[in-house]
């Protein structure tokens, strides 16, 4: 609006040739001007500029609007961009239906706690036809660590899709819908991603998982400017792929301890770390989400995966359309399962520190060796 020509705001055409006359154009052009400026640019009196500037403010000015009339957009844009169901009842009711498409969603968590086996579901949910609640499409997945295993993926397939999986090829199909990628550099990652722009349309695709994004930045930059400046370009591509496509887009994080006061500190205050030493009192630290403030910003939906005196939760941790929320969870055979549909209200510091108590390797078997192998390091 603030681009909007003068001469098409009804205004009088005697004021309003006044203003062309004078190269000032559009409504941004007259609002970068106080009055007294405009008096004199346009050689009128001051009554003439506030009738003009008042009009043309009402003109470009978006309208007021009610918090029921802003909620109703929002729920009426969510359920048109669509979601990818989890199947985790609890979690998908929060959501208001999923993970949203068009935007970034991260899965965040220490290792081992089943973040690549929550990847690996979602990417069957979306290679499933659309009678069977899936988007009937191909999936690209960025496997950065090399944790993807297609026997684990089939696993799961047999015991949450039975109907499905147990059909003659039907196992090879679903699995053949979802394309593996596995760069060795931020350069090539680039590439990857130029790549997949071309071919979200052309091949259908429904889904984009990176597992994991701080595996690849903090594998090839220092801590500093350089490593901000590389990850700042590079989510600011994927947000622009999740907004071009309307495809939901996951991306896994990891952890990294932080000390009690890192957050309230300006740099001049920081203490060094001999300076803890000797002051142990002032040592606190816990675990929070990698890759810094920023990124935080950049992600609409964060979904943290904890363990609490051995009970995994997944806390859905920030959301535009939902309070805080945790919901115990465990893996099994069929992949990760909800306990309890209704979530636990989170407040304070809970909602972004990140626990990993009680977490055994051996919590993690289910059935055979294989299993563990495929799920130790998630």
């Amino acid at each position: 609006m603030a681009n909007k020509l003068i001469k098409q705001m009804g205004l009088p055409k005697s004021i309003a040739n006044i203003f062309t006359a004078r190269n000032i154009i559009t409504a941004k052009d007259a609002l970068s001007h106080t009055e007294f400026e405009l008096m004199e640019l346009l050689d009128v009196d001051k009554e003439e500029v506030t009738s003009a500037m008042a009009h043309v403010s009402e003109v470009v000015c978006p309208p007021c609007q009610t918090a029921l009339l802003l909620l109703e957009q929002r729920v009426r844009n969510e359920t048109l961009a669509g979601h990818l169901p989890t199947h985790l009842k609890g979690l998908d009711e929060a959501l208001c239906g999923g993970i949203p498409f068009g935007v970034l969603t991260e899965l965040v968590g220490p290792a081992g706690i089943g973040k690549t086996q929550f990847c690996l579901k979602l990417s069957l949910l979306a290679s499933l036809p659309a009678s069977c609640g899936g988007l009937d499409g191909r999936v690209i997945y960025i496997d950065i660590e090399s944790k993807f295993r297609s026997k684990r993926l089939i696993e799961i397939g047999i015991n949450s899709f039975p109907e499905i999986f147990l059909k003659k090829g039907m196992a090879q199909e679903m699995a053949g819908r979802i394309l593996v990628l596995r760069p060795t550099s931020l350069s090539e990652f680039a590439e990857s991603l130029y790549q997949i722009k071309v071919s979200l349309l052309q091949q259908q695709v429904k889904l984009l998982i990176i597992d994991s994004m701080a595996a690849l930045v903090l594998g090839e930059h220092e801590c500093g400017t350089s490593r901000q400046q590389a990850l700042g370009v590079h989510v600011s591509f994927i947000k622009s792929l999740a907004e071009f496509s309307r495809i939901p887009v996951i991306l896994t994080n990891q952890v990294r301890s932080q000390f009690g006061d890192e957050s309230r500190m300006y740099s001049f205050q920081a203490q060094s770390r001999s300076t803890i030493k000797d002051n142990p009192a002032t040592y606190d630290s816990h675990l929070v989400a990698a890759l810094g403030i920023n990124w935080a910003h950049a992600v609409t939906i964060r979904l943290v995966l904890e363990a609490r005196s051995g009970q995994r939760f997944i806390k859905l941790a920030k959301s535009p359309i939902s309070p805080p929320l945790a919901f115990p969870f465990k893996i099994t055979s069929s992949g990760v399962v909800l306990l309890d549909d209704d979530g636990i209200e989170m407040k304070g510091s809970e909602i972004n520190t990140i626990q990993c108590q009680g977490l055994s390797l051996s919590s993690l078997a289910v059935n055979s060796m294989e299993y563990v192998l495929c799920t130790k390091n998630t």
